[in-house]
């Protein structure tokens, strides 16, 4: 059987290259090659989804690879697609270097410039392990695929919009419909979602941030359960400790929740850490709660022109959540819209603060009444996103779902569908 191996490239001579020697090996297979690390990712997930055996036995890494570094790459797909062995190409071909790539998950290193000798022989040894470990997995095993969850970043065009209760309640409606569901804290020195929902506990995101392999008996020692059903992982109770989470670390511990959860709902808060920018690189949805005032539609337009600028994210890639909404507002949904750029959810929120303010008080948001405006609004967001399994969820939460019509045009925006 042919080895079927990725070459992921960003340069274009570099692919003319790597391709040209990977399409004379003996028995190789090279599919077409993809250009960034998100576009290797996708690829990956798209086909993991089908089947274990649609995966590429080996991915060939290039060092320029981008926008997330190679290494965290590669951590990425170790992490993601343990099945998939991943070969890194660099001109860098020193002992530390070796190290680190094997220590981030890659099965082989390879010199630049290419040498057939020696691609030849990594890529018959990652091979041959690659389909070691898929007759593994064929026999049983309880072993993670690779598919993973999706994740789901909140974010606030400033403080006080509404994007931690709109986190709370976007996880709360998809672990009500059945999906196994985390919700993070990554507001890391403002983070409220404990007290939103009176839960104390000497755990946090920090526990995990120096962690290097984020086993699943790691994991469940750092999350809390809570009367819910959804795990916890809290903002640290100490502000100045969230500066022990890198973007290093945020990625580590997205990706090993992405990998146990069906859902994961991060809660970044209206300041822009290096963390909190690193989940929403790597998030499926990634959203932006604003309330329809001058002020924060303003912050809403600086955050977005700031991803840009980052490469964070796009525009186009970015969904504005409008809270506290109402008719007699001046700025309304389709002026948001305009002004930022961005895609902005069809579901809105009512302003109906008295609704909230003795859940607010009391910790208890998880409580609200179920024939509560606001409850009901963002529930039937969680259901256009597609984040709930909208027809067992009728009888289990009590807020109104509106379906996946919503989650399927926002993924069509998210592949340049239109």
């Amino acid at each position: 059987m042919p080895t079927r191996i990725l070459p992921a490239v960003g340069d274009a001579d570099a692919v003319r290259s790597i391709t040209t020697l990977l399409s004379q090996l003996p028995d190789a297979e090279p599919v077409a090659p993809v250009v960034d690390s998100t576009q290797l990712v996708d690829t990956l997930a798209r086909l993991a989804a089908e089947s274990i055996d649609e995966l590429p036995e080996v991915v060939v890494v290039h060092e320029r690879i981008g926008p997330v570094p190679a290494l965290e790459l590669i951590r990425e797909v170790a992490l993601r697609f343990p099945a998939v062995g991943v070969i890194l190409v660099t001109s860098d071909a020193s002992p530390g270097l070796f190290q680190a790539a094997m220590d981030y998950g890659a099965r082989g290193l390879v010199a630049l410039p290419l040498s057939y000798e020696e691609l030849a022989s990594r890529v018959q040894a990652v091979a041959q392990w690659s389909v070691g470990v898929r007759r593994h997995l064929g026999s049983g095993g309880d072993v993670f695929t690779g598919v993973g969850g999706t994740v789901v970043t909140v974010s606030g065009a400033k403080g006080g919009v509404g994007a931690t209760l709109a986190a709370i309640q976007l996880a709360l409606a998809a672990q009500a419909s059945g999906r196994s569901t985390a919700l993070v804290d990554m507001d890391l020195q403002t983070g409220d979602v404990a007290s939103y929902l009176d839960v104390q506990f000497r755990r946090s995101v920090v526990d995990l941030a120096a962690i290097t392999d984020i086993s699943p008996r790691v994991l469940a020692d750092a999350v809390y359960r809570h009367d819910t059903g959804i795990a916890l992982l809290l903002a640290p109770g100490e502000g100045e400790r969230g500066e022990e989470v890198t973007d290093r670390g945020a990625r580590q511990i997205v990706s090993a929740l992405r990998s146990r959860y069906e859902i994961v709902v991060i809660d970044c808060g209206a300041q822009l850490s290096g963390a909190g920018a690193a989940a929403v690189e790597m998030a499926d949805m990634a959203l932006l709660v604003t309330t329809p005032d001058v002020v924060a539609v303003r912050g809403a337009k600086r955050a977005v022109r700031m991803w840009d600028r980052l490469q964070i994210r796009k525009a186009e890639e970015t969904t504005v959540v409008v809270n506290r909404h109402s008719r007699a507002t001046e700025i309304q949904p389709q002026l948001i819209q305009k002004i930022t750029g961005t895609a902005v959810a069809g579901t809105v929120i009512p302003a109906n603060f008295k609704e909230l303010q003795g859940a607010v008080d009391a910790g208890r948001v998880h409580e609200l009444d179920s024939r509560g405006v606001v409850k009901q609004a963002l529930w039937s967001l969680a259901g256009e996103l597609g984040l709930v399994k909208a027809a067992e969820a009728a009888h289990r939460g009590g807020g109104r779902f509106r379906g996946d019509r919503g989650a399927v045009s926002f993924r069509r925006r998210r592949e340049g569908g239109g």
